[in-house]
């Protein structure tokens, strides 16, 4: 066979390579398992598809007409999912081994993907029950940091942002309750797309804490994570925690190029860096291209933002968890990992009175951070302060944990949508991020302003482009 020059996966260059006739289906398909037959014990994958079941997919899509192939938008796209999703006669285990079955059902996310053409490669490895940012808490192999392999991957949602920076898919769908599907993208060089709650089915899947979780997406590039979204969303009637798309007027809704926009900033004694002079060097870079695409930054108070954060793990916010898989984890607690069953079984003490005053607590807070938004378009924070060693986390699970949230943790609660982005790396060589913050129902100006960052920004698309073969 002969070589064919590395292809990025990112859609629009498999399309492309596709459409050119330079790849076919069949051949990336060949491509991604022989990478991951390569990379065993790399802690990415739960559970990866037969190849030969997957070939037969790609095999049934090249036989489509032309006509039908333009009706299916991700014809041939590869993609992986987080195990704490469903997908009918797949496991599903979040991560713990013990707590596995077989699911029932299929996500509406995942079916509306496959029923537009995407391929299925596996399931993708994450903190135990979606419980952590450190992507370190699991049952099965750890995944490593796509760059550097003795830092994390960033959690919960590890193994499917490392599948995507690793160049094994060119999307991944994985979950986001207070920064699972921003802090891994962060610390891996990609995308990650928290939309607005409600927006992507939640039904048929592992709850975190169901008021808050949302379905993110993991991609190469911003436009990557907006095709995908486009196909994903839709109100699921099953899911009772489902939201119509609502259109809110908004400056940056047809953002151009060049075009006036006002971003905040956390106030300097807010900005937290953690000792981490590259990751402080590398916001202030952010901050100086947007202010050249046209922006206008001004510093915010940060402190109801944090008084947010404190209600997500330090709050009664802990009892969803129990809630989910508490019973679980009391009748078999040697099958869960001794951080995840610490945080999850300290529920048991919280009681009503203390939920309330909790939803009293987070309804002040929305009310002090609603006028912000006549002031800025976007928040912009670092996705995360700093990045951590797997043996740091390790020796120091819950501290290090909770500062890997300190830009994150809030987004949910009150009920905005985010944007992750690459910012470059560290002297280390882990890479660094930032993320815009808007308004529910303000994904479409995120992704655009997004986009425009990261074209000015991104050098290189995740960490490593599959090698692929004729």
């Amino acid at each position: 066979m002969q070589a064919v020059e590395p292809c990025s996966l990112s859609i629009e260059s498999l399309r492309l390579a596709y459409h050119s006739g330079q790849l076919t289906l069949m051949v990336v398909v060949d491509g991604i398992f022989r990478q991951i037959s390569r990379r065993q014990g790399d802690g990415i994958w739960t559970f990866v598809l037969p190849e030969a079941e997957v070939l037969a997919r790609a095999a049934w899509l090249e036989q489509r007409t032309a006509t039908e192939r333009d009706a299916l938008p991700l014809w041939g796209i590869p993609f992986s999912v987080k195990d704490c999703i469903d997908i009918a006669g797949l496991p599903t285990s979040a991560g713990c081994p013990d707590f596995a079955y077989g699911a029932q059902h299929t996500n509406l996310v995942i079916q509306k993907l496959l029923d537009a053409g995407a391929i299925l490669i596996g399931k993708t490895n994450l903190d135990q029950f979606a419980t952590g940012l450190v992507g370190v808490r699991t049952g099965y192999d750890i995944p490593h940091n796509a760059y550097v392999a003795d830092f994390i991957a960033g959690g919960s949602s590890s193994g499917s942002a490392v599948s995507v920076a690793a160049g094994l898919v060119s999307f991944s769908i994985g979950t986001d309750t207070g920064g699972s599907g921003r802090v891994p993208a962060g610390l891996n060089n990609i995308v990650g797309l928290k939309p607005t709650r409600g927006l992507l089915s939640t039904q048929h899947m592992v709850d975190a804490c169901r008021t808050l979780d949302c379905v993110s997406i993991f991609a190469l590039t911003p436009e990557d994570a907006w095709a995908v979204f486009q196909v994903a969303k839709g109100f699921d009637p099953g899911d009772p925690f489902a939201r119509p798309e609502v259109t809110r007027s908004h400056r940056l809704e047809t953002y151009e190029a060049g075009q006036p926009f006002r971003f905040g900033i956390p106030q300097k004694e807010h900005l937290e860096f953690f000792g981490n002079g590259d990751v402080e060097r590398a916001f202030a870079e952010a901050v100086a291209l947007l202010e050249s695409l046209g922006g206008t930054g001004q510093e915010i108070s940060y402190a109801p933002f944090l008084a947010a954060n404190d209600l997500l793990f330090k709050g009664p916010w802990v009892a969803e968890r129990y809630a989910s898989v508490g019973k679980f984890i009391e009748a078999n607690p040697e099958s869960v990992l001794p951080t995840t069953r610490e945080i999850i079984l300290r529920a048991k003490q919280i009681s009503a009175a203390e939920v309330f005053e909790g939803l009293y607590a987070l309804a002040e807070i929305k009310r002090q951070v609603e006028p912000l938004w006549d002031d800025i378009d976007v928040l912009l924070v670092p996705t995360t302060g700093t990045a951590y060693r797997i043996a740091e986390v390790k020796a120091e699970p819950m501290a290090l944990n909770t500062n890997l949230g300190y830009y994150t943790n809030f987004v949910n609660l009150l009920d905005l949508a985010a944007i992750a982005l690459p910012n470059g790396f560290q002297s280390s060589g882990v890479p660094t991020g930032v993320t815009l913050v808007g308004q529910s129902f303000t994904e479409a100006s995120l992704v655009k302003l997004g986009a425009m960052f990261h074209q000015h920004r991104v050098e290189m698309l995740g960490a490593a482009p599959l090698p692929v073969a004729l």
